[in-house]
């Protein structure tokens, strides 16, 4: 020890300073390589080819011919991929707007009425109750429903038989009428527990205060939920819109399992009529323009759902 301390004493003597430790931020491009090589063989690289192949007329052998945009041409004047990009917009209602409102009161009355009134452990049962269907595979969720909404011994239409509503039933599924609002009913069942779960993780953060204040001044529930709820949380509802919107756009498992895009079409999704138009119908350039067109309005969508969430949470700091 006393070797060391003359050592030390020299060198600082020589004037020597210490030199200064690596800064903990330098080491951190370690953690992220693994996952930015990941994203790069996963994602840019599949994407950069598929939009290549999209300027080509391929079959998905031989050698691909350079076509340039008229694959693009053709989707512009294409009806069918038109219809399935409505019926997306109809998957953005059912799995973003309806479970986002249901997902907001439903937070909001686990948080604020239930916890209070019958204990956390009751809010927390029925909070897994709901976000069951989101950890449900797909396939399973969708085979299901299609023997719930079969015509024929279907559990739907026998439940109405039962009560003596035998005229309603339907061909949930069949008839090219209703088949879309079915499948967007199932969607509902399925989302609901995301916006649920992040709008009671984002209730957490909430001053508890600010709805004991609310209370004492004789607010009911639902101004409570009006003026305190909606305000607070609202960088989570960005989150969850957007989030829900960016999944409803390229939902693909519920219709491959529930109506593979039928009847005649009536369900139909942009990813859908991609992957039939690979598969199925071999025109693997066309395809891959359907699915690059998609990507980038998914990333548009994107772009403008991180820019109204940086203003939320902004505007909540110059609150704060």
């Amino acid at each position: 020890m006393t070797v060391t301390v003359e050592r030390g004493a020299r060198a600082a003597a020589k004037g020597d300073a210490p030199r200064p430790s690596r800064r903990p931020r330098d080491s951190y491009a370690l953690f992220l390589l693994p996952g930015a090589l990941a994203f790069l063989a996963v994602v840019v690289v599949p994407f950069l080819m598929n939009t290549g192949v999209s300027f080509t007329e391929w079959q998905g052998v031989g050698s691909p011919e350079w076509s340039g945009l008229a694959n693009y041409r053709e989707l512009m004047d294409d009806s069918e991929f038109w219809a399935s990009f409505r019926h997306s917009l109809f998957m953005v209602v059912a799995m973003a707007a309806v479970p986002t409102a249901i997902g907001l009161v439903l937070a909001a009355a686990l948080f604020d009425y239930v916890g209070k009134h019958f204990g956390s452990r009751i809010a927390a049962v029925l909070r897994a109750c709901f976000y069951l269907p989101q950890v449900l595979p797909i396939a399973v969720a969708g085979i299901v429903w299609s023997w719930i909404l079969a015509p024929d011994n279907g559990a739907l239409n026998e439940l109405l038989e039962a009560i003596g509503l035998g005229g309603w039933q339907q061909d949930w599924l069949g008839d090219p009428d209703i088949a879309l609002y079915s499948v967007m009913g199932v969607m509902v069942w399925v989302q609901i527990g995301f916006p649920l779960v992040v709008f009671m993780a984002g209730l957490q953060r909430v001053d508890p205060q600010l709805y004991e204040a609310a209370e004492l001044d004789g607010a009911g529930w639902w101004r409570r939920f009006r003026h305190i709820t909606l305000p607070q949380i609202r960088p989570e509802i960005y989150v969850v819109l957007t989030w829900c919107s960016i999944a409803a756009l390229k939902v693909f498992g519920a219709v491959y399992v529930l109506t593979k895009g039928g009847p005649g079409g009536a369900t139909n999704v942009p990813s859908y009529f991609s992957f039939t138009t690979f598969f199925e119908k071999t025109q693997v350039g066309y395809g891959a323009a359907i699915s690059t067109v998609l990507t980038a309005i998914i990333l548009l969508l994107s772009l403008i759902g991180l820019k109204f969430q940086t203003r939320a949470e902004d505007a909540e700091g110059t609150r704060a």
